[in-house]
């Protein structure tokens, strides 16, 4: 292409330059300044700093050149693609990037499509080199469409990346050629990519697709946010901050990464990738995957065991809680799904099966199961194959995994397809939620948590078990009914209902709990001494109050807070948080042991 201006595209200088023709351009700079010396013109040299544009590959310095490109006037595109997201046709997520897509629209400037790379969609104009008449046709000429000279050749430029990009919803499904997968496939319903490109691509996608075939490509655009380092700086391979997938993967698992990836994530923003989220994710597959061997290890020792699938028991309130749980999990994962709202769906997902499945259902159900009971087992094999299905989109290998063994012992009732991908999402079972065994095993759960709370903060072994008395009042029957699942999740040695009435004054070695509606009294006597306890909890309020004065005077400090990276001070905040809270807790215990 002609070159405008005195620098050859090598980096040399032209027959503009009179007699530095032929110069390389750094060495044209000093003859030039030798020259002004020479001839009495030169006042003086001095050093300048300025900003230098550098090739982020190759580090070689960037040279402004004018030159002949192609453009596209791209201005009346533009407002078909600016009204398809006014008017609703196309759905943003988040909203907010409607604003930034529409402002970019109505301030385009003429697109400039031709560039100057070793790959990429040829430009399709061959020039003649008869009558240099230009000659542009989608297949390649046999001759000038002018003159008629077979003397052609292509302009050398190709493309700009995200023009050939910006075809792509219907260049491969066969356009221009009226294609079955043309007709079916366009428009998608969803398309997902980052914020960052909205413009480049997203935009380019739908003022194309409606210049060739005049309706939007997608219904809906999902932008997720970037991905980068431990402490928020964008990756690049430049930088070296690169988090390798491939050797991600080897450590930590293809699941646990994608799992990482979509952790507490919301649409539009960036998230942060670290060991600790990566090492959290790997545990929750472990878990998953332990609870998945319980229990396909007792359902392959059951015998005769069926009616899990499609109607599980409900005779028993922990199964009743645990199954209306599930469907209230899957009613809101629905809802989320529906939203877009991907990372909280997962969070919700993660803390049912963790904290609920996991850590409790499954601990009450081998009580239960110990004592010689069928039931749980059932229970336990309708809510893990319903956990596989909601869970899959998001940790798809070790779902499909678990699911395809799980169906070996899984009844002719449930008509198994061959893959977990193509049985249907869960959805609520048309049995309501039984409220009552919702708040009853909340209890229990509650009780229990806060019995072992305050085992930790008196650091009690865990083979020593405590005598319990309980004022539960009319909560005395729920509770007495699930006394053993208090007895053995909680190391509870004798447990004892009594009413306020009976209670008395609490014995001088008793801490009291209150959980709700319902008064706890722990005998701490023989097990824990009182005065020394309270002199360690003492001397750790103490310590707690001059760390917390340190703390609170750095985060007072403008100056600390106007040099100090944003994930210092964000960690710092917390680090407060958690020491009032524990100095609260403290507080507490030390009254209780004081009296």
């Amino acid at each position: 292409l002609p070159v405008i201006g005195i620098m050859n595209l090598d980096g040399t200088l032209n027959h503009e330059a009179g007699p530095y023709e032929g110069y390389d351009r750094l060495e044209a700079r000093k003859a030039i300044v030798e020259q002004l010396d020479r001839d009495g013109l030169l006042v003086g040299v001095e050093p300048y700093w300025h900003s230098v544009g550098h090739c982020q590959r190759s580090a070689d310095i960037v040279e402004p050149i004018v030159s002949e490109q192609w453009f596209v006037n791209i201005g009346p595109i533009a407002k078909r693609a600016a009204k398809a997201v006014e008017d609703g046709r196309i759905t943003v997520i988040p909203e907010r990037f409607s604003k930034v897509y529409t402002n970019w629209m109505d301030n385009i400037r003429d697109w400039c499509i031709s560039r100057q790379l070793w790959w990429g969609h040829r430009i399709p104009v061959w020039y003649c080199e008869a009558c240099d008449h230009a000659t542009v046709a989608a297949e390649d000429p046999d001759a000038c469409e002018a003159c008629g000279s077979v003397a052609l050749e292509q302009d050398p430029d190709v493309l700009d990346t995200w023009f050939s990009s910006g075809l792509w919803p219907h260049s491969t499904l066969g356009w221009p050629e009226d294609t079955a997968d043309l007709r079916y496939f366009y428009p998608t319903t969803v398309m997902e990519t980052g914020y960052d490109i909205l413009f480049f691509w997203v935009a380019r996608m739908i003022m194309l697709g409606m210049e060739n075939l005049g309706e939007v490509p997608f219904k809906t655009v999902y932008l997720h946010g970037l991905v980068r380092d431990e402490f928020g700086v964008k990756m690049s391979k430049t930088r070296g901050n690169v988090v390798d997938p491939l050797k991600t993967i080897d450590e930590y698992g293809t699941d646990a990464l994608r799992f990482a990836l979509a952790t507490g994530t919301t649409p539009g923003n960036d998230i942060r990738i670290s060991p600790p989220r990566l090492q959290a994710a790997r545990n929750f597959a472990n878990k998953l995957w332990n609870a998945s061997r319980y229990v396909l290890g007792n359902l392959q020792e059951a015998d005769g065991l069926s009616g899990w699938y499609d109607a599980p028991p409900r005779n028993h309130r922990e199964d009743r809680w645990i199954l209306g749980r599930l469907d209230q999990v899957a009613t809101e994962v629905h809802r989320l799904w529906g939203e877009f709202q991907l990372g909280e769906a997962q969070r919700i997902l993660h803390d049912f099966i963790w904290g609920e499945y996991c850590d409790w259902y499954i601990e009450l159900a081998k009580i239960r199961l110990h004592n010689g009971e069928q039931e749980p087992l059932k229970v336990l094999a309708h809510v893990l194959e319903r956990i596989l299905r909601l869970l899959h989109p998001f940790m798809p290998f070790i779902t499909e995994t678990l699911w395809q063994r799980l169906g070996t012992t899984m009844p002719k009732e449930g008509c198994q397809p061959e893959s977990i991908m193509l049985a249907p999402y869960p959805i609520a079972s048309a049995h309501s939620v039984d409220e009552s065994s919702l708040r009853e095993v909340g209890l229990v759960t509650e009780l229990i948590r806060s019995i072992r709370n305050a085992r930790a903060e008196f650091q009690i072994e865990p083979q020593i078990r405590m005598n319990v008395k309980v004022d539960a009042g009319n909560l005395q029957r729920t509770l007495s009914e699930e006394s053993e699942a208090i007895q053995q999740l909680a190391r509870v040695g004798e447990l004892e209902f009594i009413t306020g009435r009976d209670a008395g004054l609490p014995p001088s070695e008793t801490v009291t709990l209150v959980v709700g509606a319902v008064t706890v009294s722990l005998s701490m006597a023989g097990i824990v001494n009182i005065a020394a306890e309270r002199k360690r909890l003492e001397a750790e309020f103490t310590a707690s109050q001059d760390q917390l004065g340190r703390l609170s005077g750095r985060l007072s400090n403008q100056e600390f807070l106007s040099k100090a990276p944003a994930d210092v001070i964000d960690r710092e905040r917390e680090r407060l948080e958690s020491l009032q809270a524990r100095q609260a807790r403290l507080q507490e215990l030390i009254k209780e042991l004081t009296r």
